[in-house]
Formats: C-alpha cells, structure tokens, sequence
C-alpha cells in the first residue's frame, strides 16, 4: 500500500511539473462575461442579471440565484486553476446551512441544462472543499469501488479561514480526475465514464468571489 501511495504521488509531481510547462489561459477575462453563458433554476427571476457580476477584475456571485455560468467551449484534457473566496451574504434556502458552491466540468454539450446537470462537481462548500458529487449517471472509480449518482468525500481538510482566499485545482486527464486546495490533493478519481465537456461555476444562494480562472489545455 505504502509502494502504492508513493507511486501516485511521484506520478502526480511527474503531471504537475509537466503542467506547468503548459501555457496556462484565463477562461475568464476580469472586463465581462464573454465566452460563458448563464443558466438559473428561476429563468425569469428578477435575480438574473445580478447573479454574476464582474467586478475589480473578479467574478462576483451575489447568492441571490439558484444557477450556473457555464462556458460555451468544451474541454477534454486539462488543467483548472482558481482561486475563490467566500462573502458574508446568505439566502435561502441556505441561511442556516454551510456556504455553498461548485466547478461542474465534464458537461456534455449534448446534456441538457438543469439543476443539476449530468457533469462531475469539485464541491466548493464550508468544509468540504474538494468532494466529488456526481450528477446524473456520472461514474467514476476511487478507493477501488465504482461510484454514480452520489457523493466521495475528500481525504482531508485544507482550505483556508473564512474569508481568505483559497486556490482550487482541477486535473482531468484520459478519465483521471484529481482535485487540489491550497496545493494538496484532496480527491482522485479513475475511470471517468465522461471524459469531455464544459464547465460551469454554481451559485448557490451564498455570497462568493472568484479570480485568476486559467486553465491549460493537456
């Protein structure tokens, strides 16, 4: 087992230093939101065009809204990096619950929109930085046993205090997928039975901040 472990860990290194030799681009341009569309549970809600706002360079998301900004082009192999930060502001149905939000990737273009779409999610919520939630007939292996449709916790806990910012990383490579905070992995996968698709940014009636959304095409 221990051979194991560090085998994967030398693997990843080995990834993450190629990576870094990989043009990292911002997906997000700090100015609008060009290149993302929106999609929220209320269409027609007063809280639509206040759901995302771009604000001194960052993607403010109010919480006002039940939703997504989702990008218009698909990835297959790559390399997310972003850095978020949680507000004050709570609505319902989450006033008295954890702040709450997260990176769907792996949307297929051919996926309906919905809450919540059939995608795999980097949970993002007080806590539990780094789960995976699979939606909708996602499947993927992780501690030798295949699982769909529900949640794998994270190893360990490494986010930061409230509001500090904490970097999230997200590596999807031929059906490995690997989630990262603050630099440690948290969360690994094998065998994705999706391996190519969109990725989109939840709001989740919590107040958060995202900045420096770039991401390297493997």
């Amino acid at each position: 087992m221990r051979k194991s472990i560090t085998i994967t860990c030398c693997c990843l290194l080995m990834l993450m230093t190629s990576v870094k030799a990989q043009n990292f681009k911002p997906i997000f341009n700090g100015k609008n939101l060009d290149g993302w569309y929106l999609y929220l549970q209320d269409k027609r809600g007063s809280n639509r065009d206040s759901a995302f706002l771009v604000k001194d360079s960052m993607l403010y998301v109010t919480g006002k809204s039940v939703g997504y900004l989702c990008t218009n082009v698909p990835y297959k192999n790559f390399h997310l990096v972003i850095e978020f930060k949680w507000g004050q502001k709570k609505y319902p149905p989450r006033l008295n619950e954890k702040r709450d939000s997260g990176i769907l990737y792996y949307f297929s273009s051919g996926s309906p929109d919905k809450i919540w779409p059939r995608s795999f999610e980097c949970q993002i919520q007080e806590g539990d930085c780094g789960d995976f939630w699979l939606a909708d007939s996602i499947a993927i292996t992780a501690n030798n046993k295949r699982f769909m449709k529900q949640r794998i916790p994270k190893i360990s806990d490494h986010e930061k205090p409230h509001g500090e910012w904490n970097t999230m990383e997200v590596i999807a490579v031929n059906g490995k997928c690997t989630h990262i905070v603050n630099g440690v992995v948290v969360n690994e996968g094998t065998e994705a039975n999706v391996r190519e698709g969109r990725i989109a940014l939840q709001t989740e009636a919590a107040e958060m901040y995202f900045k420096n959304i770039r991401l390297a095409v493997l």
